[in-house]
């Protein structure tokens, strides 16, 4: 199959041609014909499987026949979790849309100048893409009219409930036209997500999207035990003198670990920086971009902030603090192993964290191997308890969920390549710092 026989419009054929693709992905082929066709879907897809053109094609389709009326509101709408993936998105559109030279977009989402917003949405504005949080408050405040949205998408719904946006998202669906058309992506269709899935969706087409084992960037998972935190700061430093390293993702539980870590790294000589939600959103920015640019050997990040990071040269992923909730475990390694590439993910365990590890053993259904730098071997611990048999050293591809992935036994025991809060969920205080209502931008 190509973009061709899919029946897109010319102009989007020719945009798509330049930016290299010429076969569209399995996820493509199937939401594209469904979309333009105007039903409802609901689509379980991995990041990377193209997803983003899989609903933003059709609904540039949709509009490229019928220029909106004087003074009429957005006819897309586009919901992302957070800040970094609602900017790609909209790069997205104006991407494949840039031979409709009157398509107008806007990206309204929190940690950027309201007011600033307000004077994008005072022109036609064809296609919105928005944090629910910083969305609401435009519509609360009147700077915003959903009256004549023809096309929804939630993007990443699953993240978006996991955040806590499910009141704000009532809210906005209850702002649109009940004859829209609704396209929702999701890791999983399930739970929660299914229920909210029905109260929004008429009669949809269900599309479930299987990783190609040969799409997999195979990522090895190993756990290092710590005696204290000086313990997991050698370790560290150890990994990331490692040769093998070409960029590298940290994870910590809190803002505040975020930047004295990555300080603590820089005195050392290494190219670190910080990600989290406390940041301005032109910091930001520029730190993801100097990441992109290799500037950046190591960044600092916590869970909310790192969501949606994509680039390929990330090889290894550590966790300097394991996950609170184990479903972020997979978001976290998912950072490396991109584009078909293999990557390694470390976890580090305090004596206080076990815990923490079964959970994400019992989740992904694999046993952590357990590696040891010579010379920084942890004290012996007491057994306290069994953990899951599963695939020790198991790999799995970076978009699928570990327990439905093709794995492989590691079993190498050689010297790896290398007390905080919570911030996986956001308090309401961290939630509503700066912009109280845009949770998506707090991360």
């Amino acid at each position: 199959m190509t973009f061709h026989s899919i029946g897109l419009a010319d102009e989007l054929l020719k945009a798509v041609e330049q930016t290299g693709y010429t076969t569209p992905t399995p996820v493509q082929q199937q939401a594209i014909p469904a979309a333009i066709a105007g039903a409802d879907l609901l689509v379980s897809s991995h990041t990377g499987s193209g997803k983003t053109a899989a609903f933003m094609l059709p609904s540039l389709h949709r509009l490229i026949d019928r220029r909106p009326a004087p003074g009429a509101g957005p006819r897309v709408l586009v919901l992302t979790p957070t800040r970094e993936l609602a900017q790609q998105v909209e790069k997205a559109a104006q991407t494949y849309g840039k031979a409709l030279r009157w398509l107008n977009t806007a990206c309204l989402v929190g940690g950027a100048p309201f007011f600033a917003q307000v004077k994008q949405l005072q022109r036609p504005v064809d296609v919105v893409v928005a944090t629910p949080g910083r969305l609401l408050d435009h519509l609360n405040r009147r700077k915003l009219k959903l009256s004549d949205l023809e096309i929804l998408i939630l993007d990443e719904a699953d993240r978006m409930l996991d955040m806590g946006f499910a009141e704000d998202i009532d809210a906005i669906v209850a702002a649109t036209p009940a004859k829209r058309q609704t396209l929702l992506f999701s890791a999983t269709l399930d739970g929660v997500v299914g229920n909210m899935a029905a109260r929004m969706t008429r009669n949809p087409q269900r599309i479930e999207i299987e990783v190609a084992q040969e799409d997999r960037g195979q990522i090895e998972q190993r756990l290092m035990f710590a005696d204290d935190i000086g313990h997991k700061n050698r370790l560290l430093e150890a990994l990331l003198g490692d040769d093998t390293l070409q960029q590298a993702v940290v994870f910590t539980a809190t803002k505040k670990s975020a930047d004295e870590l990555s300080l603590a790294l820089q005195e050392k000589g290494i190219a670190a920086a910080a990600l989290h939600g406390d940041m301005h959103q032109t910091q930001r920015n520029r730190t993801l971009q100097r990441l992109r640019q290799g500037r950046i050997g190591v960044l600092v990040a916590t869970d909310v902030a790192a969501r949606g990071i994509d680039v390929a040269g990330i090889s290894h992923v550590i966790n300097f603090d394991p996950p609170r909730q184990a479903e972020d475990y997979v978001h976290r390694i998912g950072r490396t192993g991109r584009a078909g590439r293999d990557g390694v993910a470390i976890t580090l365990s305090g004596p206080r964290e076990t815990g923490l590890i079964r959970a994400i053993e019992r989740f992904t259904g694999d046993r952590l191997e357990v590696h040891t730098i010579p010379g920084m071997e942890p004290a012996p611990r007491k057994p306290s308890g069994p953990r899951p048999g599963g695939n020790g050293g198991r790999r799995f591809g970076s978009g699928g969920r570990p327990g439905g992935g093709h794995g492989r036994p590691g079993g190498d025991t050689r010297r790896g390549s290398g007390g905080h809060g919570r911030e996986g969920h956001p308090s309401r205080s961290e939630r509503s710092h700066g912009d109280r209502r845009d949770r998506g931008s707090r991360g």
